[in-house]
C-alpha cells in the first residue's frame, strides 16, 4: 500500500557519524528539506539523545540523515516503543555504509533522497523480529562475514553514537587482519587478505515454520534469511560441498529458528551473538518508509 507524502512538519535527526564523515551532504540535504517543508533539526551527540529526539517528535514526521546503522537504530527504537505501526520513517543516506538503504529503494544521493522525503510515497515493508526484540530490515547472514570479506566490503560506519568514520574503520580492520596472518618472506607479495582463513563450516539446525530444513549432521557454509513478500521470508542454506558442488536448500516461511553450537549472525549492518538459538518471525507491513513515487 502506498500513500502520497505530504509537506507536514518534519523532525530532521542528523546522525553524528554523518556529520563527521560527510558534512557537505548533510548541509545539502538539510537545505533541500528546509526549502520544501517546515523542519525542526536535531543534532544528537549519542544514542541516548538520538532516542530522546525520536520519542519527542510529536506530530512531526521523522527524517533521519545518516547511514544504514542510523536507519536501523531508528527502526529498532520505534519498534521497542511500539510506534512503528503509526509512523512513517524517512531517511537521507549519508555516510560510508549505504547498501541497505539502496537495497530498500532509497536514493543514495543527498538531493534525490531529500526530494523523495518531500515528494515520495509511504510504503509499508515487512520486518524480521527476533525473540530478543531485535529487528532485521534487509538481510540476515549466518555466520557473519569474515574479517577478510569485511575488509573488502564497503566499510561500515562507526558504532552507533560515536567512533571514527570510513577511512579509520578500514585501516583498523586491515591492521587487525594483518596481525592475524603469520609472517612470511618479503618476496611473497600476496596481500594478507588473500591468505586469511574463511569461516569454518557450522553445524546448525534450521527450521522453517516448524519443518526441519537442515539438521546438525549436515555442516553448512552459510545461511541467509531475507524478507521477500506477503509476510514471508526466503531462507537459503548452503551445505558444505563434498566433491561436486552442493545445491543450496531454499524455503519460504513466516518463522525461522536456528539452533546448535554458539553462533554469531549479521543482521543488516550489525553483528550479534554468540547465541545457541534464535527465532525470527516476519511481521508483514510492520514499518513504513518514504520512497520515490
Amino acid at each position: 500500500m502506498a500513500t502520497s507524502a505530504t509537506s507536514e512538519q518534519l523532525l530532521v535527526v542528523i546522525d553524528p557519524v554523518a556529520r563527521r564523515t560527510d558534512g557537505e551532504s548533510v548541509r545539502i540535504a538539510k537545505d533541500v528539506l528546509s526549502a520544501g517543508a517546515t523542519t525542526k533539526v536535531c543534532l544528537p551527540e549519542g544514542p541516548e539523545e538520538f532516542a530522546r529526539a525520536l520519542a519527542r517528535r510529536g506530530a512531526r514526521r521523522p527524517v533521519v540523515i545518516g547511514d544504514d546503522r542510523a536507519l536501523i537504530r531508528a527502526v529498532a527504537l520505534l519498534h521497542r516503543q511500539r510506534e512503528l505501526a503509526g509512523c512513517v520513517l524517512s531517511v537521507v543516506p549519508v555516510g560510508s555504509a549505504l547498501s541497505l538503504a539502496g537495497a530498500l529503494g532509497v536514493p543514495t544521493g543527498a538531493v534525490a533522497a531529500a526530494r523523495a522525503v518531500l515528494d515520495g510515497v509511504a510504503r509499508r515493508m515487512d520486518l524480521l523480529v527476533d525473540d530478543s526484540d531485535g529487528v532485521v530490515l534487509g538481510a540476515l547472514r549466518i555466520p557473519p562475514v569474515s574479517l577478510r570479506e569485511a575488509a573488502l566490503e564497503e566499510p561500515l560506519s562507526a558504532a552507533p553514537g560515536g567512533g571514527a568514520g570510513h577511512g579509520s574503520w578500514l585501516r583498523t580492520c586491515q591492521s587487525l587482519v594483518r596481525t592475524l596472518v603469520p609472517a612470511r618472506p618479503a618476496r611473497d607479495s600476496r596481500d594478507p587478505l588473500d591468505v586469511l582463513p574463511r569461516p569454518r563450516p557450522a553445524r546448525l539446525r534450521i527450521e522453517v515454520d516448524g519443518v526441519m530444513l537442515v539438521d546438525l549432521d549436515q555442516p553448512v557454509e552459510g545461511i541467509s534469511v531475507t524478507p521477500c513478500a506477503s509476510g514471508l521470508a526466503e531462507v537459503e542454506v548452503r551445505p558444505v560441498s563434498v566433491g561436486a558442488e552442493a545445491s543450496p536448500v531454499v524455503a519460504r516461511g513466516r518463522r525461522v529458528t536456528v539452533s546448535g553450537a554458539d553462533f554469531r549472525y549479521r543482521a543488516d549492518a550489525v553483528v550479534a551473538g554468540p547465541v545457541r538459538t534464535r527465532t525470527w518471525v516476519v511481521r508483514e507491513g510492520a514499518w513504513g518508509l518514504t520512497l520515490p513515487g
